[in-house]
């Protein structure tokens, strides 16, 4: 007896009004009829609309898949191959559209989760914020990055404050070596640089001695950076940069 329009269009996903047009335009005529008048699809006829199915999903207009199936020439082994080439190329779009999109839910989970009240009680004046873009410019594409923007995504104001207590208690303790009139490559100073490299590893991102020294030299080099420490104590961004490369040379 084959299938019903019901049936059918509960098999396909699709309703019975489509399959009601595609009879009438003759691009899927039922294979028969009950003695009712009713259409009555059969295997050949489901064949066929996966077929059609196909086809419209990958964007063709009915008049073409109509050619494309009716073609006496048309060989079905050239159809699968077509198929398998048109499905292969959506494939590859829909990867590139899932890694744009994993991207940007990856952009949207990082950054300093803190309401505007909390980051003014962590950071003061100072807007972490207003270097995002420069520092995903500068180093995006680093693993560092990337493992300091995950981090930060998880902190809690607590966590910041606790971060930003750690910071402060190593250049003050830097700031009265320098004031003591020690050398930077003295014991004291490398293990403070040491301790200063811990805080980094240990809270933002793993920092190596070589990633260590390059900071050290960006610290002076950049007057943020520079005005930053020396404001603790006048000199203190030189004297930090020749404590972290004496020990460096002390670890290598």
């Amino acid at each position: 007896m084959g299938y019903s329009v019901g049936q059918v269009a509960g098999f396909a996903g699709v309703t019975v009004r489509t399959l009601h047009h595609y009879d009438e335009i003759g691009l899927l005529s039922p294979s028969g009829r009950s003695h009712a008048g009713h259409r009555r699809y059969d295997d050949a006829d489901l064949d066929r609309l996966q077929q059609i199915l196909f086809y419209r999903e990958l964007g063709f207009p009915l008049e073409e898949v109509s050619v494309l199936l009716d073609d006496p020439d048309s060989d079905p082994r050239e159809h699968l191959r077509r198929q398998h080439a048109l499905l292969s190329g959506r494939i590859d779009r829909l990867q590139q559209m899932a890694k744009a999109v994993e991207h940007a839910m990856e952009a949207r989970n990082v950054g300093i989760n803190l309401t505007p009240e909390e980051k003014f009680e962590v950071f003061g004046e100072f807007d972490p914020d207003q270097y995002a873009a420069e520092a995903e410019q500068r180093w995006g594409g680093t693993d560092a990055y990337k493992e300091s923007a995950r981090r930060a995504a998880s902190y809690t104001k607590e966590d910041w404050l606790r971060i930003q207590r750690q910071a402060e208690d190593v250049s003050r303790r830097l700031a009265a070596v320098l004031d003591s009139g020690a050398a930077a490559d003295c014991e004291q100073a490398m293990d403070l640089a040491e301790e200063h490299r811990g805080w980094i590893s240990g809270n933002h991102y793993d920092c190596p001695y070589e990633m260590h020294t390059c900071l050290g030299e960006m610290y002076v080099a950049d007057e943020r950076f520079a005005a930053h420490y020396d404001a603790v104590r006048p000199g203190l961004a030189v004297f930090l940069r020749d404590a972290i490369m004496a020990n460096a040379v002390r670890k290598a």
